[in-house]
């Protein structure tokens, strides 16, 4: 009998240059490693909350509603570098995971800003 592969459709959202760029997102957020645990929760559940919402805006049906949850999507992306870039001008993570951050979470903004359009 012969080996046969597997083969999986991705999902839709998966397609998404913007889900991959977010999924980046909260690992660099998860590398970042900050130091005050408050603000490390906040800022982890904004990335994983980004990379959700793309998920879903891109699983509705209505064009307005997409729009209206890829525009959460991207204030989750935001909130996320804030935290990060907070935590770094209080020295609670380095300066470089905050840059990481920042231009990660700025492409992210991008992405989901043409998909609102």
């Amino acid at each position: 009998m012969a080996n046969k592969t597997t083969r999986y459709s991705l999902l839709p959202h998966e397609n998404l240059i913007a889900y991959r760029v977010a999924c980046d997102l909260l690992v660099a957020v998860f590398n970042a490693n900050i130091r005050n645990a408050d603000l490390r929760d906040q800022a982890l559940r904004a990335a994983r909350s980004a990379c959700l919402n793309i998920a879903e805006a891109n699983g509705r049906p209505s064009p307005a509603d997409r729009k209206r949850v890829f525009g959460i999507a991207r204030g989750e992306a935001s909130e996320a570098a804030a935290s990060v870039h907070l935590a770094s001008l209080t020295g609670l993570c380095a300066v470089e995971h905050a840059e990481r951050v920042r231009r990660l979470g700025a492409r992210t903004v991008a992405l989901l800003s043409g998909l609102m359009r």
